[in-house]
């Protein structure tokens, strides 16, 4: 498999190498120690999710305190979405960037969102599965969201706003500079911290 850093630091787009023949295809969608080289420490699974979308709707932007966050592996196992990672890290160079990689069962690329990092996609296709890997369980009360129509970050999503589906709970989440301001956002230098613990190196990646 190919692993390339995107816009984004801490972000990583997986494309696996398919082996088709006339019984259909296999490919290695996911390798930890691959992982662990491009990253800086292996993902510690805790946990597995399967997300089924309609056409339009947008999952996001989504993210946990940290520590411990949540880094995740994400893929698309059937149909096509837009996966972003966005920089919401307070203090970060490229806070508020953000970055896309189409993930779908053609290529199935993956995508790696680290600990602090936003994530969100837009289902491109009805049905589309969207499979992650969680590198901690689900704790609703260090979960928290930004607007993932916020004019700040400006996703391209590729649709038409009004096609788009939202939760209630996504489209009352705030901005990212009202986020920023209330506090609830990822600090920069605790994720380097953070990331430094888990890389075991003593220090900033």
């Amino acid at each position: 498999m190919d692993i390339r850093e995107l816009a984004v630091p801490g972000s990583f787009e997986v494309t696996p190498r398919q082996f088709p023949d006339d019984r259909g295809v296999f490919l290695e969608y996911y390798r930890f120690d691959r992982l662990e080289e491009a990253v800086g420490h292996p993902l510690d699974l805790r946990q597995a999710n399967t997300s089924v979308s309609r056409r339009g709707t947008v999952r996001g932007i989504h993210f946990a305190d940290v520590p411990p966050s949540q880094a995740k592996y994400v893929t698309c196992t059937r149909g096509a979405v837009l996966d972003f990672v966005v920089d919401i890290r307070v203090g970060s160079p490229t806070f508020g960037a953000w970055d896309s990689v189409r993930l779908d069962d053609v290529d199935r690329r993956a995508i790696y969102v680290a600990e602090g990092l936003g994530h969100c996609f837009v289902a491109l296709e009805d049905d589309a599965t969207v499979s992650y890997l969680c590198s901690a369980t689900y704790a609703p009360g260090r979960e928290h969201g930004v607007n993932p129509l916020c004019k700040t970050i400006g996703l391209d999503f590729g649709l038409p706003e009004e096609e788009l589906l939202l939760s209630p709970k996504d489209t009352e989440a705030l901005g990212l500079l009202k986020a920023r301001d209330a506090g609830i956002l990822p600090d920069y230098e605790e994720c380097l911290a953070f990331y430094a613990e888990l890389d075991g190196a003593g220090g900033p990646r």
